[in-house]
């Protein structure tokens, strides 16, 4: 989502605002921490001009644009 939005200049205000959902939304879903419900990828492919199915591949390792993971929070005894 984010290499189709950057590929077409937009930003992330814009875009949200095309797929009429919010900013800090959009934001989440571009992390992967939050997952988009069906209506959302529909919204954002139209927006994007792409198909759903373009929105759903999941990222190669080589994608500098994947989600990265957390990481894990240390606890006291492991610092």
């Amino acid at each position: 989502m984010r290499r189709e939005r950057r590929r077409l200049g937009k930003s992330q205000e814009e875009l949200a605002f095309d797929a009429d959902m919010k900013r800090s939304y959009l934001s989440d879903l571009e992390r992967g921490t939050r997952n988009p419900s069906v209506k959302a990828v529909g919204r954002l492919a139209v927006a994007l001009g792409v198909e759903p199915g373009a929105l759903l591949k999941a990222p190669t390792l080589d994608d500098p644009d994947r989600p990265r993971s957390p990481r894990p929070k240390q606890t006291n005894r492991e610092r």
